[in-house]
């Protein structure tokens, strides 16, 4: 069961490594909503709806064991040299 919501525009499981190479399933979430708190756009309701979508989807599907949620690559506003 692929997780699927209104504010997510994809989602996909990926497994993490971590320095001790022990393996971790990530649920990451992309959304276009802002998620800097300091970004003029940002709504802590919409974050927290998604966010709490994501916990339930997690607690019922078990295919991950974390989520985070990203923006999209293009919506970043990345220093240009």
């Amino acid at each position: 069961m692929s997780f699927s919501h209104p504010l997510a525009r994809g989602a996909k499981v990926w497994t993490a490594k971590s320095g001790d190479d022990k393996e971790q399933r990530v649920l990451v979430i992309v959304t276009t909503i802002p998620l800097d708190a300091h970004h003029k756009g940002y709504k802590r309701g919409l974050v927290e709806k998604l966010s709490r979508a994501a916990r339930e989807h997690l607690a019922d599907s078990k295919e991950a064991e974390a989520f985070m949620l990203v923006n999209r690559l293009r919506d970043w506003n990345a220093a240009r040299p």
